[in-house]
């Protein structure tokens, strides 16, 4: 049997649910197998039992597509469960990519469990310089594309709502970073992650929170019409663009 890591550190539930899958995908593998991380929201207090997916990050020596097509079975099975696909990476792409996915390998090396193998995220050197071009890119490529899909959604209330809380969920990461990069060690939980940035860049949080608690709660956002809420929302990464275009 596979030498499972920290499952102790999980809630019973999503212990549960993840062991026989982990136990199946080493057994898959074998020898192949580097690291097996929890990563994302299953990891901290903003995992939602029945609601939140549940991801993996699974390093292997060797990737090959034969490796993608034996796992098939076994990621169908998954995704059932709300255990989405793994992200599959060789070892050698992890030590030879940080300077172009320098966010992602920041957030999965601050919010990880380590469940089989080596911790190969916590050693990890990310430059400030490539994490600064990298949030500069996501914020305004954010601002292009949430343009473009309001023309495609804009005529229905609804449409408009779930732009925003998207386009919310895809941009926290980057704000977690534009933190670091003011010299502040980023909180986990959204609602503090909000609260620094727009401190730090004198926005207005209420527009980011009330998008949390509609996405959590399906709530209204704010009793407002949408439109004016969608302004406002689009005036906060307009400043952050401006912003971080100066760090």
């Amino acid at each position: 049997m596979p030498e499972l890591k920290n499952l102790n550190k999980l809630n019973p539930e999503l212990k549960k649910k993840i062991a026989g899958y982990l136990n199946k995908l080493i057994a898959l593998h074998q020898d192949n197998i580097v690291s097996i991380f929890l990563c994302g929201s299953a990891v901290g207090a903003d995992y939602i039992p029945k609601i939140s997916n549940i991801n993996l990050f699974v390093v292997l020596e060797k990737l090959e597509l034969a490796d993608l097509q034996k796992s098939l079975k076994i990621v169908s099975w998954g995704i059932k469960k709300k255990i989405a696909a793994p992200l599959f990476l060789s070892q050698r792409h992890i030590t030879t990519s940080t300077d172009v996915f320098p966010i992602e390998f920041l957030e999965m090396q601050e919010n990880h469990l380590l469940l089989y193998g080596k911790d190969l995220l916590s050693p990890l050197k990310i430059n400030s310089a490539h994490l600064r071009l990298f949030c500069e890119e996501q914020i305004k490529g954010k601002l292009i594309r949430i343009r473009q899909a309001y023309l495609e959604v804009g005529l229905k209330r609804k449409g408009i709502e779930a732009l925003l809380k998207e386009s919310m969920s895809s941009l926290t990461p980057v704000l977690r970073n534009l933190i670091r990069l003011k010299g502040q060690m980023p909180a986990v939980k959204k609602e503090e992650i909000y609260a620094q940035v727009s401190a730090e860049f004198n926005l207005d949080k209420n527009v980011f929170l009330s998008i949390l608690r509609d996405t959590k709660n399906d709530e209204q956002i704010d009793a407002q019409d949408v439109e004016l809420f969608f302004e406002r929302y689009i005036a906060q990464i307009q400043k952050l663009a401006i912003a971080v275009d100066q760090l």
